[in-house]
């Protein structure tokens, strides 16, 4: 089964749901952390960032937990951006877990990997997934440009965002997942410059 290639971000519970996606399918997919959202005001911040440049894929488990997650973002992001995607009540336990769920349901992690790439298929887009994935933005770069390993990384980091909208506070491999979806390579040069023409 070739991976599907999905242009729009993917909002899922946790790093094993994560995982299962990418089985599947080609997409930025960011975790909330589970009720991690809740508490992390740059997390949200982000998705809402992304939710202004494309639409946004909503998958999160079919328990309560998953509701109540899928509830908040939904109630934080524009109606006609959200892309609502959901997974069938199947009883289970996921295999690297001791015990189910407090529902004694599976979560995304879970599903079947044909499940996932049906509910997937009619959102690829190859076209626009290849433009992102070919994006050469990486983590030499932001350390090459002083916004990561260096003293006032962290600062760098900060009006750089500020220039995008983005939160502050982000760590480099979460304004690296940011930029290589919202700008160009070359935009991001021009950025640099920007802040270095600041003396930042």
């Amino acid at each position: 089964m070739e991976k599907l290639n999905i242009p729009y971000p993917i909002v899922v519970e946790g790093k094993y749901d994560r995982l299962r996606l990418l089985c599947v399918c080609n997409a930025q997919i960011i975790t909330t952390d589970g009720f991690g959202i809740f508490k992390k005001h740059e997390k949200l911040a982000l998705i809402r960032k992304l939710g202004s440049a494309s639409p946004i894929i909503l998958l999160t488990d079919s328990d309560g937990a998953g509701k109540l997650i899928r509830s908040h973002l939904t109630s934080a992001l524009p109606k006609e951006r959200i892309i609502q995607l959901y997974i069938p009540k199947v009883e289970g336990k996921e295999k690297r877990k001791a015990t189910p769920s407090a529902e004694g349901t599976l979560g995304v992690e879970g599903m079947e990997q044909k499940l996932l790439y049906d509910l997937l298929v009619p959102f690829e887009n190859s076209e626009r997934v290849e433009m992102a994935v070919s994006n050469p933005l990486s983590k030499t770069d932001l350390y090459r440009d002083g916004l990561s390993g260096a003293e006032n990384s962290a600062e760098r980091r900060d009006r750089l965002a500020a220039m995008l909208e983005l939160p502050s506070g982000m760590t480099a491999n979460a304004l690296l997942a940011a930029l290589k979806m919202i700008i160009t390579y070359e935009e991001y040069e021009r950025l640099i410059e920007k802040l270095d023409e600041q003396g930042i």
